[in-house]
């Protein structure tokens, strides 16, 4: 196995350097996803590749979304012979020393999604925390289990070879609704989850590019149809987890 960290970002230049650098004792190539940033992030970018050589930033011509530079990086990473990413944003929101924890379930489970759950503090918007709620419970529902932790949280290690292979397949949504999407995918694929707690932290001023419009119209659209492509594959969930309970007793 080969891991390699992975940042996408937009706009995020007050606090990538300081996310970097924190990323610097675990000896981990990174690849920055720059998602079309304006030319003051890119300097910053250039800045932080020329001093760091385990950085390796990529700049997409136009920003296309979370979601299009997360494919954008899964892609890259495969093609430089990695198996796994461990995914985290640019905002400082998550917690490097979180990263051993994920490297070791990824040692522990290689094949799995390994997903950050989220420990909030008082910093959590409560906003925020009840669309999160909402968010669990239409993939609880899209999946008929209680899997997944967190849809949202972006702190997790993908396997690419599946990911690659679902990639390929379908075409998923390119924004805010990519990322429980892909969850779910991975989950009807057979793919199993696999939950770290990892701590989140809200900065005050920080940074976000959550359209509260257009991101929540995405993802309630996204959630229909993942309940909607749920029902067909109903008999094919409950054998999985009829199959896991055998296995468990």
């Amino acid at each position: 196995m080969k891991t390699c960290l992975l940042i996408p970002i937009y706009q995020h230049r007050e606090t990538i350097r300081a996310v970097v650098e924190s990323l610097a004792k675990f000896d981990l190539p990174c690849l920055v996803i720059d998602d079309g940033s304006d030319r003051e992030t890119a300097d910053v970018l250039s800045e932080i590749e020329e001093h760091h050589s385990w950085v390796d930033v990529y700049h997409r011509p136009v920003n296309g979304g979370k979601g299009a530079a997360l494919c954008t990086g899964y892609r890259l990473a495969a093609q430089r012979g990695f198996s796994h990413v461990i995914q985290l944003d640019a905002d400082a929101q998550h917690d490097p020393a979180d990263v051993p924890r994920l490297l070791a379930a990824i040692e522990e489970d290689p094949d799995a999604l390994i997903l950050g759950e989220p420990i909030f503090d008082e910093s959590a918007p409560w906003l925020r925390l009840a669309s999160r709620q909402l968010s669990r419970g239409f993939v609880w529902l899209a999946t008929l289990s209680f899997d997944v932790g967190d849809p949202l949280c972006g702190y997790r290690a993908i396997p690419l070879v599946p990911t690659l292979a679902l990639l390929d397949r379908v075409r998923m949504g390119r924004h805010m609704d990519f990322e429980p999407e892909f969850i779910v995918r991975l989950y009807w694929a057979g793919i199993e989850i696999r939950n770290v707690p990892t701590r989140i932290v809200y900065h005050e001023g920080g940074l976000s590019h959550f359209d509260v419009v257009w991101d929540d119209l995405r993802l309630a659209w996204l959630y229909i149809r993942l309940v909607a492509g749920m029902l067909p594959r109903i008999p094919l969930l409950r054998a999985r987890h009829a199959q896991r309970k055998r296995a468990d007793t």
